[in-house]
């Protein structure tokens, strides 16, 4: 997987440019919770949940489906009463569907693992992008804080946080071209 930092980075970007007027301070934190929920199947190894099994880590909970579940609830929590079902909740949901979205897509740019399940419940194969360069990043804090560690940061300043950077740039290029043009 890539770090929880690598996918809060990348959370926090979206939520950036999200052009949505209102952004609610839970909006910001559903947006980065949305991100990192994926990786809570790592429980299943307490339970002896094999990484293999639908339910095991990059399982269901990478999929596309899972994403728009937790979408529709973060949504519902962020965006309160009768405006849930308008635009501006459509909106905050498709939002948070992409916050979650991009995490198995990220997954899937690592070097390792057993790839991520995008499609289940349709189908269960775990799939990797053609171009992998992000170093995988070891399961467990403490196996986190190491050289193998330092290496997945490395590679994820790289390939995450400087494409990050030049978003956050050109979001913030492309409202000051908008506003001296007016």
């Amino acid at each position: 997987m890539a770090s929880l930092f690598g996918h809060a980075a990348v959370a926090a970007t979206v939520a950036k440019l999200a052009p949505l007027r209102l952004k609610p301070s839970r909006f910001w934190g559903l947006m980065c919770l949305a991100a990192v929920l994926p990786d809570f199947d790592a429980v299943g190894f307490l339970f002896g949940i094999p990484y293999s099994s639908q339910w095991g880590h990059r399982g269901f909970t990478h999929s596309f489906v899972f994403a728009a579940v937790v979408a529709l609830a973060f949504a519902r929590f962020a965006v309160r009463g009768p405006t849930f079902a308008s635009a501006r909740g459509a909106a905050v949901a498709f939002w948070l569907f992409v916050s979650c979205a991009l995490h198995p897509v990220l997954d899937a740019l690592t070097n390792g693992g057993l790839g991520v399940a995008f499609l289940w419940p349709f189908n269960s194969e775990r799939f990797f992008l053609p171009y992998r360069p992000i170093e995988v990043s070891p399961i467990g804090v403490t196996q986190f804080f190491s050289l193998r560690g330092l290496e997945v940061i490395q590679s994820e300043l790289i390939y995450v946080f400087v494409p990050c950077a030049l978003a956050l740039a050109a979001g913030w290029g492309m409202r000051w071209l908008r506003g001296t043009r007016r």
